[in-house]
């Protein structure tokens, strides 16, 4: 979903009522995302190092959409490999028995530590043969194979095209104690969760990036939460599993995401599923550019939003490296009104439309 400001608005639906009460919540959570607008500004510096992207469109209903994409032109055949880099968040909440943290770093009940899950997983590693529809995507990694597919009219003349994730660097810690106004802690989906307000998270995100050089435009840094969610205290929404956008020079920003790994078979955020989500919309939108001034016909080019209320999350699980992982469908370019001649099989999703999505059907 679409936030018009990080301190301001965030148009999602309804769940929670008292998150600056000091005991513990039960939450009726309801899977949202959210999509700030950048935080840039024009009077910094050129960044010498801006991250590689190209521009297409496509025309619906007479009129030309025009959008900005991680990587080279798919007709090129030209494989794009993005610096990515791994930020463990810790948080800690305050309870009355005490404080309560939550780390990256918790081992898991298949003797990885989280953060190593996520750096196990198909979404930076190949291993999978990704055969959608009878068509061969490539053996590759996951947000790769979904791109590849959404221009496979591209792909298939020139197989050579890749956008891929290099190896993550994990980078140090950022450990962070939440004020009792701007978090709690409660349950949701079933499991006990920590609750931040992403308007108090999101500026010590920024702090991070900017005192640590080795981030750069050309890179994508995650940060990753374990067992937390994300609300907005404006108008006091739950339960938001991640978000990405950029900030800093207006001419070069740095695009980030932010996701939540959650520790419970069935709940929302599912160990990657949140990241497969914003990696999904970042490789489609790194800079969220077209949010104002060039929407799609339903507005913005978020890719994972419209399965987002789908049957657990629009999530598909895939057995890698000893783990099933689950990791969300997400929509090609004709759902939002782009030619079906443009993807793999003609069709509107990653997995083949399994939800029978119709064009601009939910929003974006």
């Amino acid at each position: 979903m679409k936030v018009r400001s990080i301190a301001l608005v965030l148009s999602i639906l309804a769940c929670l009522s008292a998150l600056t009460l000091a005991q513990e919540t039960g939450l009726p959570g309801q899977p949202m995302y959210a999509h700030p607008v950048p935080n840039v500004r024009a009077e910094l510096a050129t960044a010498a190092t801006p991250l590689v992207t190209w521009n297409g469109s496509f025309v619906a209903n007479s009129h030309t959409f025009r959008f900005n994409m991680v990587g080279t032109a798919p007709s090129t055949g030209v494989s794009t490999t993005i610096k990515t880099f791994i930020i463990p968040v810790k948080l800690t909440f305050s309870a009355t028995s005490g404080s309560v943290t939550f780390n990256p770093f918790t081992r898991l009940s298949n003797g990885q530590i989280a953060v190593n899950n996520v750096l196990a997983s198909p979404l930076f590693h190949s291993g999978i043969d990704f055969i959608e529809g009878g068509v061969n995507l490539g053996n590759t990694q996951y947000i790769d194979a979904f791109q590849r597919g959404n221009f496979w009219s591209k792909v298939s003349k020139a197989p050579g095209y890749h956008v891929l994730l290099g190896a993550p660097t994990v980078l140090p810690t950022l450990s962070l104690t939440v004020p009792k106004a701007s978090g709690q802690l409660g349950t949701a989906f079933g499991i006990r969760v920590g609750l931040a307000d992403i308007n108090w998270l999101d500026p010590h995100l920024q702090n991070y990036m900017s005192s640590h050089s080795e981030i750069v435009p050309n890179s994508l840094p995650i940060f990753m939460i374990f067992d937390t969610y994300l609300f907005d205290a404006h108008i006091t929404k739950c339960c938001i599993g991640g978000y990405h956008t950029s900030f800093g020079s207006l001419s070069t920003p740095q695009a980030y995401a932010e996701f939540s790994y959650l520790n419970k078979s069935g709940a929302f955020g599912e160990d990657v599923s949140a990241l497969s989500h914003e990696v999904g919309e970042w490789v489609d939108d790194p800079l969220v550019v077209n949010l104002t001034g060039n929407p799609t016909p339903c507005g913005a080019l978020e890719v994972g939003d419209p399965e987002e209320t789908e049957p657990n999350s629009g999530n598909f699980p895939y057995t890698f490296n000893g783990f099933t992982y689950h990791l969300q469908d997400l929509v090609w370019l004709p759902y939002f009104g782009a030619p079906r001649s443009t993807s793999a099989n003609g069709v509107l999703t990653f997995h083949q439309n399994p939800f029978n999505l119709t064009v601009c059907s939910n929003g974006s």
